[in-house]
């Protein structure tokens, strides 16, 4: 996928719809078995999560990652306007990175890594929301919210130094009330 759309980005102005495509053509990739080990990932990382957030923790991203790349392969939405490349290419090679760091630690999923990069793309260049849903707790009773006119996260200041976090090209914006 990765080669794919920078090839489109090397071309020049991508729409959403190129986009959209080939992150549809990815996610059809996806399968039953690459789920079910995403699962048994997350519910392994969940351990590490405080036990009354544990619950919350695990459907947040059942729902916001795993059961949406059913979304991705069924959008057949006709989007208008163009992607902002800059923005893509930037999300591109932080998700590049990342890929290289994932594949050397010895816990892993690949499943896993492979929807949160469609997801995470998806969410935030054609629907122009936040890679974590609005709604998502996060410890401490906080979480995504839609401000006036846009979406605030109360994690994001937190994660600017974490290099596996996409909060660089997210669009949600750090809640300030946090």
């Amino acid at each position: 996928m990765q080669s794919q759309v920078k090839s489109s980005i090397m071309k020049g102005p991508t729409t959403k719809n190129q986009l959209l495509t080939m992150l549809r053509e990815e996610a059809g990739k996806v399968g039953l078995n690459e789920i079910i080990r995403s699962s048994l990932h997350l519910h392994r990382d969940a351990a590490f999560v405080q036990a009354s957030y544990r619950e919350e923790y695990i459907k947040a991203y059942t729902n916001g990652f795993l059961i949406r790349i059913k979304e991705v392969k069924e959008d057949k939405h006709n989007y208008s306007g163009q992607v902002d490349v800059e923005e893509l290419n930037t999300a591109m090679e932080l998700l590049e990175e990342q890929e290289y760091m994932v594949e050397t630690l010895e816990d892993a999923e690949p499943a896993f890594f492979k929807i949160y990069k469609i997801i995470s793309l998806y969410t935030t260049f054609i629907k122009e929301e936040p890679i974590h849903q609005v709604g998502t707790p996060f410890p401490g009773g906080f979480q995504v919210k839609k401000g006036k006119d846009k979406y605030l996260c109360p994690v994001k200041k937190n994660n600017e130094d974490n290099k596996l976090a996409v909060c660089p090209f997210c669009i949600a914006e750090q809640d300030e009330d946090v």
